[in-house]
């Protein structure tokens, strides 16, 4: 079996967010399989930040960072959240669900609720388990390093 390959937290987190970041296909972060580096790619024309390799669709080399929506980060996350933590406001945040700026309404709620910290540490520690299990299933190994890093 070949080893794994490193890639920093940071490095995968901000793919993650840059995938998740608009709508489907839009944007998409890509990991070389060879060496952990990052490229972020969109649709929009004028996002250049750096040279994407010529070679990037190939599938065998580089992966592309699902969206948090397909590793259960979103929604889902969410009414786990209220599930384990307030049951009680369950139909609330579900209401919030059914309108335009749900995510903003839930926050709002938390936050008045006192609730809004113990969120955002639930979400991240998600995030961090959801993560470092694609990543390994995916060859990669998290480091807490930065790429360049001593």
């Amino acid at each position: 079996m070949s080893s794994l390959v490193s890639i920093s937290y940071q490095d995968i987190e901000a793919a993650l967010d840059w995938s998740s970041s608009s709508g489907p296909y839009e944007n998409r972060a890509l990991i070389s399989r060879s060496t952990g580096t990052v490229y972020f790619q969109s649709t929009y024309d004028d996002f250049e930040e750096e040279e994407v390799p010529d070679d990037i669709e190939d599938q065998t080399r580089y992966i592309t960072v699902p969206h948090k929506n397909d590793l259960d980060l979103g929604r889902n996350l969410v009414f786990q959240f209220i599930e384990s933590e307030a049951p009680e406001l369950e139909e609330l945040v579900r209401n919030a669900f059914r309108h335009h700026g749900a995510y903003s309404k839930f926050k709002t709620i938390m936050e008045r609720r006192g609730l809004l910290q113990k969120w955002y540490e639930y979400e991240n520690a998600a995030t961090r388990s959801a993560l470092t299990s694609w990543a390994h299933e995916n060859g990669f190994v998290i480091s807490e390093t930065q790429r360049g890093d001593a």
